[in-house]
């Protein structure tokens, strides 16, 4: 395992995408790769180990409610998507 994703945990990746995305705001979207560039660097070997874990937690938090996954601007079931998407929080 990549020593620096080692040292990543799922909070890690929680906080920097709700962190990201409220900060764009809930009319914004967030792609997952600028969670993963945040957190890993720009080394694209290095934060492109990210987008499966941030996929994941990304599904988890649609399930909760707290984000939205969009494709084409609109919120997709996080059980039944696939290929390019974007993170948007959810309102308050």
């Amino acid at each position: 395992m990549d020593k620096r994703r080692s040292t990543i945990d799922d909070h890690q990746i929680d906080e920097t995408m709700m962190r990201l995305a409220a900060k764009r705001g809930p009319e914004k979207t967030i792609c997952p790769s600028e969670v993963a560039r945040e957190i890993a660097g720009s080394d694209p070997e290095a934060w492109r180990r990210l987008m499966g874990p941030i996929r994941d937690r990304a599904v988890a938090a649609a399930k909760t409610g707290r984000i939205a996954i969009k494709q084409g601007g609109q919120p997709v079931d996080p059980d039944d998507f696939s290929g390019i998407y974007r993170i948007a929080i959810q309102p308050n």
